[in-house]
């Protein structure tokens, strides 16, 4: 069984489901509410989990009810509790959510202690490092905490994916440790300064990583291939809520790589997994099982 290690995010999400989505100002009745757990790291912790990993998850939570209600929820998945970390005095992170009645979004973040996770609690779980064969990392915990993470994955010969969402600036030196990067077209285009989806990969390659990956949502994936650019079109399913599919497609590709797949096949095991979250309300909920990826799988991918 392929070993991911995790280090990232994890939220209590609380979601309003609408008719459509306001406009500023404007407030907009007629919703269904629902709570429920996420975070870009736990989400993706998830995916991986449920695609086929085995997985570990480094992330820091709030000394509060939320935060141990989270802690058991994760540990109930599979997801060993010891590197689940607590800070006293910040609260455990939350996400507000929007979503219209085609799966769009509209989200707010409120860290919380996920922001208080320190390179040294990083390099406090050093054993982390030995253990894995792949690590995976995003951007909702401090710059220094994954470029730590990084470099010790880097030191210990696994193979290092970055997520790079939400966006911030990047020092080529962080790049430099990353071996794939998943930005999503937006993501791509902010850190490179590109406007074309080709030219911001080219440039993504030129600044470190060596297998680039941009998720187009609809329009499916565009990746390069020993330089050579590719497309992958999405598979074609009814979108309900599209909160996880970016992590769905992180988990399942860090698992498929991990598992010595191909760039080609790990991409479209990424994306099968992409498209089922869209089809399930919420976020970790909504991470579909490795069975249900080959499911999908057998079928043709279609415009």
């Amino acid at each position: 069984m392929p070993r991911v290690v995790v280090i990232g995010s994890a939220n209590v999400d609380f979601t309003v489901r609408l008719p459509r989505l306001p406009r500023a100002g404007e407030t907009v009745s007629g919703g269904e509410f629902y709570r429920c757990f996420g975070g870009k790291g736990a989400n993706q912790a998830v995916a991986a989990l449920r695609a086929g990993a085995e997985v570990r998850f480094l992330a820091k939570l709030g000394k509060d009810p939320m935060g141990e209600q989270l802690r058991d929820h994760l540990e109930g998945l599979g997801l060993p509790g010891r590197y689940l970390l607590f800070d006293e005095s910040a609260p455990t992170g939350t996400a507000l959510i929007l979503v219209d009645q085609e799966g769009k979004n509209l989200i707010g973040v409120a860290p919380g202690a996920n922001r208080t996770l320190s390179q040294e609690e990083v390099k406090s779980c050093a054993d982390l490092f030995d253990w894995g064969e792949l690590l995976l990392c995003q951007l909702e915990v401090p710059l220094e905490a994954v470029e730590a993470a990084l470099s010790l994955g880097r030191e210990k010969g696994m193979k290092t994916l970055l997520n790079p969402a939400p966006v911030s600036p990047l020092p080529e030196k962080t790049l430099g440790l990353v071996d794939v990067i998943t930005p999503n077209e937006g993501e791509a285009k902010s850190i490179t300064n590109c406007e074309n989806v080709q030219e911001a990969a080219r440039r993504l390659s030129e600044m470190g990583p060596s297998q680039v990956i941009l998720t187009l949502g609809k329009q499916g994936v565009f990746y390069l291939k020993n330089g050579e650019p590719c497309c992958m079109p999405s598979y074609r399913v009814r979108a309900v809520d599209t909160t996880g599919c970016g992590d769905a497609f992180n988990g399942a590709l860090a698992c498929a790589l991990a598992e010595g797949r191909g760039l080609e096949e790990a991409v479209r095991f990424g994306a099968a997994a992409g498209a089922l979250a869209a089809t399930v309300k919420g976020a970790q909920d909504a991470m579909p099982f490795r069975e249900e990826i080959m499911s999908l799988m057998g079928g043709k991918a279609e415009k």
